[in-house]
């Protein structure tokens, strides 16, 4: 219950709610690029689901900051992306703004990826090093940030 509250206060709120309050009254595209973002929307919501679901299990906490993961979360999707909830909702973004042509929803989303970069780079990172110390960091060693890191 406490991580679908968080899901509809916050990420719902920057990845639903402000984007198609931006794009209010705009008719939406059609063709190759409708199907494109409803791939977009549809791996963004997916993604972000699993991503909450493994919080839950297997972190034994929920996606918001007052009630963290007590135990790492290196399953599902956490195994390529440390930061997947963070794709999940940008990648919803970038759906509404080739759902509507509107770059100024790709601009917003531009925007959000800066602030999670700065706020994955300087306080979840240090902070999940301090909680979870070794573990940390041979995950960070092991998974990239954003994309999956490359087998050598």
């Amino acid at each position: 219950m406490r991580t679908a509250l968080f899901a509809l206060v916050v990420p719902g709120t920057v990845s639903v709610v402000v984007p198609l309050l931006i794009v209010r009254g705009r008719p939406p595209t059609g063709g190759v690029t409708l199907g494109l973002a409803l791939l977009f929307l549809g791996l963004g919501v997916a993604i972000f689901l699993r991503c909450a679901w493994d919080f839950v299990v297997f972190g034994k906490g929920t996606p918001a900051p007052i009630d963290q993961p007590k135990r790492l979360v290196t399953q599902g999707l956490y195994r390529y992306s440390r930061n997947p909830m963070y794709v999940g909702v940008l990648s919803i973004i970038a759906g509404w703004a080739a759902l509507f042509g509107a770059g100024i929803v790709a601009a917003y989303g531009a925007t959000w990826f800066i602030i999670f970069s700065l706020f994955v780079r300087f306080y979840e990172e240090p902070h999940l090093a301090r909680e979870f110390g070794d573990d940390y960091v041979a995950y960070r060693k092991r998974v990239g940030r954003w994309l999956p890191k490359r087998s050598r």
